[in-house]
């Protein structure tokens, strides 16, 4: 009797559960989505699982904020899109600083910048064939840089490195790699050209005039290659969306009632000690940034890798014939806080799910075997499917526009 008595109860829950369901629409597996949660990523670690009409799968410590490290790109990624939109170029424009006399500057070369981040020698030597172009071949003073101007993924010492690039000294295969996006590159000398500078420039500036502009890739491609790589120049990014704690503002301000607190950012790429991000609020900042590049006819593939597709952090995760392609996602590692994410979506018949994965005090390699082993089974127990995506190889500077100030467009421009 008391087996039967059992028996029956235990029906009555497997019908409750298939009943309720089959009237709200809910998944009949969230249990077990938040068991093996438990079981593989570890009690107590942050989970957060939710579906694109918002039900939550899984919630386990999902309202703990822990530190993100790179997991912090997100919430900026979204403030520049929704402040500068996908297709915004950095210009950096080069200028005469004084009058222009058989083939010289008689002053210096003004650099304006307004933050690129994706300025390398290659766009270095595109604007260098541009002035040549023109017919510059020595500039009779220094090289001056007014406004941030990022070069080669560093911030400082520009001047010297950046005069260094325009006056040759690039790699070989920079110059080959430029060389070989030209309409005749036969007729172009195999040894890349050079700017002379005056040995010792003492000139003063004079009135300017502009030579160069040089208009960088559209913005979508430098978050995706950026968030791909989790590059930490991320961080001066947040200057073009108003500044850290602007981004701060804004998206707390986005987030559903008490959630704000959850999201703090000292900076944004992930380094700064004080930044804080709940699971909860990571999925919510996923789905916000779905909706802002949705409006631009755009997914969350524009701008984040796809695993075992996408060079960098993610090429290497999740591959195979069931993982390859499925997941789009954001890595996050900070050894020195104990900090590892991986935080992202994969498709369904029935929509996008999103999840968040935030682990903290768990060996790094130890963490990432732990996300990968919880998103085989999202992946499984969803019937996730491929994203519509295909890896663009283009190389990132031929999408830059080059514009001579006389002349128009001069130098590979997509």
């Amino acid at each position: 009797m008391f087996y039967r008595s059992r028996l029956s109860a235990f029906a009555a829950v497997i019908i409750l559960v298939v009943w309720s369901a089959l009237i709200g629409g809910g998944p009949v597996f969230a249990a077990d989505l938040a068991a093996e949660a438990r079981r593989l990523v570890g009690v107590g670690q942050g989970v957060q699982v939710e579906t694109s009409d918002g039900q939550v799968l899984v919630s386990e410590a999902g309202e703990r904020a822990v530190h993100p490290a790179s997991v912090s790109k997100l919430p900026t990624t979204l403030a520049l899109l929704r402040a500068l939109g996908p297709d915004h170029r950095f210009e950096t424009r080069f200028l005469a600083g004084g009058p222009i006399q058989a083939g010289a500057i008689d002053g210096p070369l003004v650099v304006r910048a307004n933050g690129d981040p994706y300025f390398v020698d290659e766009n270095a030597l595109l604007v260098l064939v541009a002035l040549r172009q023109l017919g510059l071949r020595e500039v009779l003073g220094d090289l001056l840089v007014d406004g941030p101007l990022i070069f080669n993924w560093k911030a400082d010492t520009l001047v010297p490195r950046l005069r260094g690039a325009l006056e040759g000294g690039v790699s070989a295969a920079a110059w080959q790699a430029v060389r070989a996006t030209m309409s005749h590159p036969n007729e172009v000398s195999a040894a890349a050209p050079r700017l002379l500078f005056a040995p010792s420039p003492a000139r003063a500036a004079g009135p300017e005039t502009l030579l160069v502009t040089h208009r960088s890739q559209p913005l979508r491609y430098m978050l995706k290659a950026l968030n791909g790589y989790s590059n930490n120049i991320f961080a001066p990014l947040a200057a073009s969306a108003g500044g850290i704690g602007a981004v701060q503002a804004q998206i707390r301000n986005d987030l559903p009632p008490g959630y704000s607190e959850e999201l703090v950012l000292g900076d944004a790429a992930g380094a700064h000690a004080a930044n804080r991000m709940s699971p909860r609020v990571t999925v919510a900042i996923l789905r916000a940034l779905e909706t802002e590049l949705a409006s631009h006819g755009l997914d969350l593939t524009s701008v984040m890798p796809v695993a075992g597709v996408d060079e960098g952090t993610l090429k290497n995760r999740l591959v195979g014939p069931d993982g390859e392609g499925v997941i789009v996602a954001k890595t996050g590692t900070y050894g020195d806080f104990g900090a590892c994410a991986l935080v992202g979506a994969l498709r369904t018949k029935n929509g996008v799910v999103y999840f968040a994965i935030l682990n903290r005090g768990v060996p790094i390699a130890e963490a990432r075997r732990r996300q990968d082993a919880y998103v085989r089974v999202l992946i499984t127990e969803l019937g996730a499917l491929p994203w519509d995506y295909q890896r663009n190889d283009v190389p990132a500077f031929t999408r830059a526009e080059v514009t001579l100030a006389e002349r128009g467009p001069a130098a590979p421009a997509r």
